[in-house]
């Protein structure tokens, strides 16, 4: 939010300082690491249902957290108590909600946001949403009287199949709904109990959406990611066209450009309307952030190239100097980073500078995920330190959860149950030996040569992952 807000020329508050509200935030998943990670910031969360309160105000006492507070609290009542904020969040709820909880999150949003502060706001978009809610529409004619919300949604994706396998092959009714099926199948039952089966479901126009946040004096700023490469956006015959049909309207293109996408969902950031942003970005922007990439080098088959490949298995290979330079002294850190300022002589020194062209040749670097940007250091450690200490919040969440979620705020899946034990293991206490030596009691049916090669594994995942603390 904060990145993509300097990006813009605007001035958001730090992140180590700053004052953050979630809105619907259930038990605490997304706001609670966040707390952990940034303990100069305040954060505050609320949600209507008890439980996962409850769940989350003893997670906070277990953690002995004490600057984040999660309320019971309806968001059609009063807020005023709970002060002005910096950064707000409401995922999961507008397109989820009846009118009146969608435009009283708008005015609370308005009410509480500070002069530089961001809103995040994520929601179910047209056109694509056309295809949910017939998809919606057909699982709830069917369940109607099932009680049961994961009998609901066995049975209503049963009927789906059932549905497109009475349609002749290359159908294109079959087709679209054979396409829904694999997103609805790719999922825990649990997110099609809230998006398809929840008791309200309105997708809308980001047009409509936008003109509903400038009904409360908020302005849209940008997406909280940039769009991927495949993205239509990128391709200038595209630009041209939708800039020539909008009018120079940039709103009414990106609306436009959403048809071409098929969009379906949106995750939008949102300003003050009196906040002046700027649409291209100036050159001057990246000296304010902060560069990191994951991105591991080896050899090219041309002569003076370098290819670059992520986890991902996204891959890009160069042979422009300062493109080589940056992202082999990146990948050396990760998951740490460094300043703009800090980089600068080395790119001057191989034809990078922060020009126009300099500026573009980034942020494509930013687009394929060759490289992130940052606004606050985040406390990772830079190495495996002889007694790696994982964070508190991924140790809890591992234990309960089988995930940890990292101080990059990106989520480590740990299947693995030795992996499990170890990282209840790494509270700081322990060197290399005491951990092996921990592990081997209780494995003792590994070899010494397994034990060590699983615990260096571990490790190395763990630290790049951005688990452990400095």
């Amino acid at each position: 939010m904060a990145t993509m807000a300097i990006l813009h020329g605007l001035s958001p508050t730090p992140i180590d300082q700053c004052r953050v509200l979630e809105i619907a935030c259930s038990e605490g998943a997304n706001l609670i690491p966040m707390a952990y990670a940034i303990p100069g910031s305040e954060f505050v969360g609320f949600d209507l249902a008890r439980l996962p309160v409850e769940r989350a105000q003893a997670r906070i006492r277990e953690l002995g957290l004490r600057n984040v507070r999660i309320l019971k609290r309806d968001i059609l009542d009063s807020c005023e108590d709970l002060g002005q904020f910096d950064y707000i969040i409401a995922h999961g709820l507008y397109a989820w909600a009846p009118a009146d909880v969608r435009d009283r999150l708008l005015q609370l949003s308005s009410e509480l946001l500070t002069a530089n502060g961001i809103a995040f706001i994520s929601y179910n978009a047209k056109p694509s949403g056309y295809m949910r809610t017939m998809v919606r529409e057909m699982m709830l004619m069917r369940v109607e009287g099932v009680e049961d919300l994961r009998q609901q949604v066995a049975e209503g994706i049963e009927f789906l199949h059932f549905v497109a396998e009475a349609m002749p092959q290359q159908e294109t009714y079959r087709e679209l709904i054979e396409k829904q099926l694999q997103r609805l199948e790719s999922r825990d039952p649990s997110i099609t109990c809230h998006d398809e089966l929840s008791e309200a479901f309105e997708p809308v126009h980001f047009i409509e959406f936008v003109r509903h946040c400038e009904q409360h004096g908020l302005a849209y700023l940008d997406e909280a990611v940039l769009p991927p490469p495949p993205d239509p956006g990128y391709k200038k015959e595209v630009r041209s066209y939708l800039e020539k049909a909008s009018g120079g309207d940039f709103l009414k293109q990106e609306q436009l450009l959403d048809f071409v996408r098929m969009r379906g969902f949106r995750e939008t950031l949102l300003v003050r309307a009196d906040r002046k942003i700027e649409r291209e970005f100036a050159p001057g922007v990246f000296r304010r952030l902060l560069f990191a990439s994951q991105a591991n080098a080896a050899p090219a088959e041309k002569p003076g190239s370098r290819v670059f490949e992520l986890s991902s298995s996204i891959r890009m290979e160069s042979n422009h100097p300062a493109v080589t330079a940056l992202l082999e002294e990146l990948g050396k850190i990760w998951p740490s980073a460094r300043s703009f300022r800090e980089l600068e002589s080395m790119l001057a020194e191989k034809g990078l500078v922060l020009d126009t062209d300099g500026a573009a040749l980034l942020i494509r670097l930013a687009v394929a995920k060759m490289i992130e940007l940052r606004s606050w250091r985040v406390p990772v450690a830079p190495v495996i330190s002889e007694r790696p200490r994982a964070s508190a919040c991924a140790r809890q969440e591992a234990r309960k959860n089988g995930f940890a979620t990292s101080l990059l705020h990106t989520r480590l899946t740990m299947e693995d149950e030795k992996a499990l034990h170890l990282i209840q293991l790494m509270d700081g206490d322990r060197d290399r030996k005491a951990l092996f030596k921990a592990m081997s009691t209780a494995y003792p049916d590994l070899t010494s040569e397994e034990l060590e090669a699983g615990l260096e594994s571990s490790l190395s995942i763990m630290q790049r992952a951005g688990i452990l603390e400095a």
